[in-house]
């Protein structure tokens, strides 16, 4: 079965925004899936341990007939052949972070993947670009992006390229 996924990426190290765009196009040249869409890049502030830099976020829409976790191991390895290495602080820089947002209409708990993304509600730097994707998509269990994104402060979040 073809799911439709929207993935949050995200950098902070390493010309984040060319990191975006490297990630999006090894997105787009695997068979396996299916680049629907990409939002803008957003300069968003840090979040996480202070001193770090801005980071660059977007969200981009997938088609895909991978299962969850499949999808997380294809995600993964882009992400380490782009320079990012699991250690230091929770939350501390990175050169890419490429999370899983949603999963179809899908609830998934397992000890390596939470879909919804645990964090998706409260997130501005997910909201903003996936508000710009899909504004009325509902994520199941907490409603609508649009009402989610009116209940967070946007404040610092600048559109950097269309």
């Amino acid at each position: 079965m073809i799911e439709t996924v929207y993935i949050g990426l995200g950098s902070n190290l390493g010309d984040p925004v060319r990191q975006l765009v490297q990630a999006q196009a090894a997105l787009a040249a695997r068979d396996d899936l299916d680049l629907v869409r990409c939002s803008s890049l957003y300069r968003t502030p840090p979040m996480g341990p202070p001193g770090q830099p801005e980071y660059v976020n977007a969200v981009a829409m997938l088609r895909t007939h991978l299962a969850p976790e499949a999808l997380l191991d294809r995600l993964q390895a882009i992400e380490r052949r782009q320079g990012r290495v699991r250690s230091g602080p929770r939350w501390g820089p990175r050169t890419l972070d490429l999370d899983v947002l949603l999963y179809g209409r899908h609830r998934i708990h397992t000890p390596r993947l939470e879909v919804p993304h645990p964090g998706i509600a409260s997130r501005a730097f997910v909201l903003v670009p996936l508000a710009e994707l899909a504004p009325e998509l509902d994520v199941p269990g907490l409603g609508r992006v649009s009402v989610l994104l009116a209940r967070v402060d946007t404040s610092g979040i600048v559109r950097i390229s269309p």
